[in-house]
């Protein structure tokens, strides 16, 4: 595949519904969830926690569909930085939305099914695998997007490509 043939497929891909879609949701799910923490630990409140149990949801939806496409197109794995790096952060992402809608099942009962006011009484074990593995998604997401940009970049200016 020529080079300029593999920038314009890389590039569509950037621009693609889906993965504006995702990065959105992540987006916001990210700040949501830095608001609701920070806030937490400050004012003992959950400002917007609504909203953030709501968009996961749909997060986790376009999260998996992503996930499934994307890893058909890159596959098998190799052991390269970008996908040691993906395969984290794609494993730590799914297990922090996994906890993030165990968590909404309790949101659920105290907000919708059976409203009540006060605090949501979340399990501690499962809130603060959810709140780390947030940290660590962010953190490996970014690390991926880097190591994936550098190689094609690498590979653009027609130099040799890392791993």
């Amino acid at each position: 595949m020529s080079r300029s043939r593999s920038a314009a497929e890389r590039a569509e891909r950037l621009r693609s519904p889906l993965l504006i879609a995702l990065w959105i949701l992540l987006a916001f799910e990210a700040a949501s969830g830095l608001l609701l923490f920070t806030a937490f630990l400050v004012a003992g409140r959950r400002p917007g926690e609504a909203l953030h149990v709501v968009a996961g949801v749909p997060l986790a939806v376009v999260y998996a569909v992503y996930q499934w496409r994307h890893w058909r197109r890159v596959s098998p794995f190799r052991g390269r930085p970008d996908h040691v790096l993906g395969l984290v952060a794609a494993s730590v992402t799914a297990l922090t939305l996994a906890t993030g809608l165990w968590l909404a099942v309790p949101w659920w009962i105290a907000r919708v099914a059976s409203p009540r006011a006060g605090p949501v009484a979340y399990p501690v074990a499962l809130s603060a695998v959810h709140n780390i593995g947030s940290m660590l998604v962010m953190a490996f997401v970014g690390a991926h997007l880097v190591a994936v940009l550098s190689r094609g970049a690498a590979r653009e200016r027609g130099g040799r490509t890392p791993g």
